[in-house]
C-alpha cells in the first residue's frame, strides 16, 4: 500500500507543480486539485473565490489541513533529476499542500475516526483572499496545520506580523541645474524613510530578529527623464512586527513619526497609509496539536525536533488569531528556496513528511480519546 501511496504522491506533487498558478490564476491547478482529490475519497467543494475544500468524516478532533495553491513568478522549468523535483512551487508550497492531500488520504483509506478538512487556498501570496473567505464562511476546526516548507524535522510555532505602508511625498519642483532651490520629494522620502527604519520600541529584544521589528523598503517610484528636480515620489516600506507589539501599536508610534516630520517639513506634503496588515501568531508548544507532530517526526525520522519562530508572515497568522483554535505550520522543504529561482524538493523528505504528518494526525485522534 505504501508504494502505491508513494507513486500517487509523486504522481500528485508533479502534476501540481507543472500547472504554473501565480496569484490570481489558480484555476488551472485547482481543477486538478479539485480531480485528484476526489479520487482519493475527499467530498469536494471550492468556493467562490477559487479555494478547493476536500472534507472526510465527521466527529471530533476536526481538523483543517491548508496549504496554498498560488506561487510568485516568474515560472520555472519543471523537472525530476536524481531524487529531487525542480520547478516553481515546489517549495513554496505546493509539496508542503501535496503532503496534506496525501497523508490526509491515507486515513480516509484507513477510516479516520474524526473528520478531516483539506484546503488548496488561493491568494496567499497576495491579499490573503483564500484564508479570509474560508473565515468569512465559517470554517471551523479543533486543531489547524499550515502546509509552507519548515525542513521534515522542524515545526513553525510563531510567525511575526506584517504591515505594509505606503509614503507620497510632493514637493514644489523647479529645473535641476539648480537644486538648491527646491526640494526634491525622493530625498525627503529618503528621510522619512530613515526616521521609520531607526524607530525602535521598548517591547523589542534588539538582539533577536524575530522579537525585534524589521524594516524593507519594497518600492521606490519618483522623478522622471525630463530636467527638473523631482516634485513626487511613492515609497513602499513592509514592516514585520513581533509577537511583543501590535499592529495598533506599532502603527500609532510609526504615524506620530511621520506626523512630527510633517510639522517640522512644511513645505513638504506627506501622506501616509497602511495598505495592509497582519498581526503576529504564536502557538502553544504544549497543545496536542505540537505533542503529537513532535512525537511522530522523532518515530519516522528518528530525529530532534526543532520548534522555530520565522520571521516572514503566514496564513497561519489569520486563521490561528481569528479562530484561537491550535495551529502550527509544517512541511518538507528548505523555506531558504522560497521565492528563489532555485526552488526544488527532494522526493524522499516529501515523503518523509507525509509519514510524519499521517502518524501524527493518528496520534492526535488518540490523544483525543478517539482511537
Amino acid at each position: 500500500m505504501w508504494r502505491r501511496l508513494r507513486d500517487s504522491a509523486v504522481d500528485l506533487l508533479r502534476g501540481l507543480v507543472e500547472r504554473y498558478s501565480p496569484s490570481g490564476e489558480e484555476e488551472e491547478v485547482g481543477e486538478f486539485l479539485a480531480s485528484e482529490m476526489t479520487g482519493l475519497g475527499f467530498d469536494v467543494r471550492q468556493d467562490e473565490v477559487g479555494n478547493v475544500i476536500g472534507e472526510h468524516g465527521e466527529g471530533s478532533p476536526r481538523v483543517l489541513l491548508c496549504g496554498h495553491m498560488d506561487t510568485v513568478p516568474p515560472e520555472l522549468p519543471v523537472h525530476l533529476e536524481d531524487g529531487v523535483l525542480y520547478g516553481r512551487g515546489a517549495v513554496d508550497a505546493k509539496g508542503p499542500l501535496a503532503a496534506l492531500v496525501m497523508a490526509a488520504s491515507g486515513l480516509v483509506e484507513e477510516g479516520y475516526p474524526g473528520s478531516l478538512v483539506v484546503v488548496g487556498a488561493v491568494d496567499e501570496e497576495g491579499q490573503n483572499a483564500g484564508v479570509e473567505n474560508l473565515l468569512k464562511d465559517g470554517m471551523d476546526a479543533d486543531y489547524a496545520i499550515f502546509g509552507e516548507p519548515t525542513n521534515v524535522d522542524t515545526i513553525t510555532v510563531g510567525y511575526k506580523g506584517g504591515l505594509l505602508l505606503k509614503i507620497d511625498c510632493m514637493t514644489e519642483t523647479g529645473h535641476s541645474s539648480a537644486p538648491w532651490l527646491y526640494k526634491n520629494s525622493i530625498e525627503k522620502a529618503m528621510e522619512i524613510w530613515n526616521l521609520v527604519s531607526s524607530l525602535r520600541l521598548p517591547e523589542e529584544d534588539p538582539e533577536s530578529r524575530f522579537h525585534s521589528v524589521s524594516y524593507c523598503l519594497r518600492q521606490v517610484r519618483g522623478g522622471g527623464e525630463s530636467t527638473v528636480v523631482p516634485s513626487s515620489c511613492e515609497a513602499l516600506i513592509g514592516v514585520r512586527i513581533p509577537p511583543s507589539l501590535s499592529v495598533d501599536r506599532l502603527s500609532a508610534e510609526v504615524l506620530a513619526l511621520i506626523d512630527e516630520y510633517r510639522d517640522d517639513n512644511p513645505d513638504v506634503n506627506v501622506e501616509a497609509e497602511i495598505i495592509d496588515h497582519t498581526e503576529p501568531y504564536m502557538s502553544d508548544k504544549r497543545s496536542p496539536l505540537v505533542r503529537a507532530l513532535s512525537r511522530s517526526i522523532w518515530r519516522n525520522r528518528g530525529a530532534k525536533v526543532g520548534l522555530i519562530n520565522k520571521t516572514g508572515t503566514g496564513d497561519m497568522n489569520i486563521f490561528g488569531r481569528a479562530t484561537g483554535t491550535p495551529t502550527v505550520t509544517y512541511g518538507p522543504g528548505d523555506p531558504h528556496l522560497d521565492h528563489t529561482p532555485h526552488e526544488r524538493i527532494g522526493i524522499q523528505d516529501y515523503l518523509d513528511s507525509i509519514k510524519v504528518l499521517k502518524g501524527a494526525l493518528a496520534d492526535l485522534s488518540r490523544l483525543c480519546g478517539l482511537d
